[in-house]
């Protein structure tokens, strides 16, 4: 089995509406030191089998085509192995 997690956030050249939003909270609790923040979202998935390079070929077009949007967001992907009683 493979557990594969997507993060993904807006590109750093597109305006966050809800991190600065959640920025601007943080600070209005007294972080001052706080520079910015992102709102993206996180996505786990788990996949049968152990074919790794597979696995990330399919998933890299799912993360393109459907978790993310590619104008106005990048993703960051990750695949672990995991074994049978995880």
């Amino acid at each position: 089995m493979i557990r594969a997690q997507v993060i993904v956030r807006p590109r750093a050249s597109i305006f966050d509406p809800q991190g600065d939003a959640v920025g601007r909270a943080i600070q209005h609790l007294g972080v001052s030191s706080l520079k910015q923040a992102h709102v993206g979202k996180f996505i786990e998935l788990e996949l049968d089998g152990d074919d790794v390079e597979a696995a990330r070929t399919q998933l890299e077009t799912i993360c393109k085509d459907l978790l993310s949007n590619p104008v106005i967001e990048d993703y960051a992907l990750t695949l672990h192995p995991i074994g049978k009683d995880a």
